[in-house]
């Protein structure tokens, strides 16, 4: 769930609220109850997590056949691509 930076009109305050993509912005300040806006800010963007798979060409790890079984590519032998160690 995104979270969402608002000011107020009226005193100023800044605050953030944790609220669905799909919910409408909030119109009232926690504060005074004076009228608020949503701010348009960077964010913080996104991490990838996970098992490794689909990450080529790292350095230092070489082929990822002899830890896994398999390719960076699926495959059960080295396909000739740089991360299995052939041409680039």
């Amino acid at each position: 769930m995104p979270t969402y930076e608002y000011a107020c009109q009226s005193c100023g305050l800044n605050f953030e609220r944790r609220q669905s993509i799909t919910d409408p912005p909030l119109a009232e300040c926690p504060g005074c109850g004076g009228e608020v806006r949503r701010l348009i800010s960077g964010g913080a963007g996104f991490v990838l997590k996970g098992s490794g798979r689909g990450q080529r060409g790292r350095a230092g790890q070489g082929c990822s056949l002899e830890r896994e079984g398999r390719t960076c590519c699926g495959r059960g032998e080295r396909c000739g691509k740089s991360p299995c160690g052939g041409g680039s």
